[in-house]
């Protein structure tokens, strides 16, 4: 793997967080309403490529971060995912 295509990942990382980050409006999203908004249906693609990297960078936080498996679950966008959303 070149390094072109390392760099290619990490754009389409970024847009993919980008788009989840817009689905956010001062309010707390379920996964299953976020994957519902983006239009996928597989549950691991969710979580590798839009989930777990915005919350890696700080960009979305757990409303129940001490019960991470809870059915009540939801995310909410952290001061650095507005920052990020208002730079771009």
């Amino acid at each position: 793997m070149g390094f072109e295509r390392i760099e290619s990942l990490n754009e389409t990382a970024t847009d993919q967080v980008a788009k989840l980050l817009s689905l956010f409006d001062k309010k707390t999203l379920s996964a299953s309403e976020m994957m519902q908004k983006i239009g996928l249906l597989h549950k691991p693609t969710f979580r590798n490529n839009y989930l777990h990297p915005a919350m890696d960078q700080g960009y979305i936080e757990m409303t129940i971060p001490d019960k991470p498996n809870s059915r009540f679950q939801k995310y909410r966008m952290s001061p650095q995912g507005v920052a990020y959303l208002k730079k771009h």
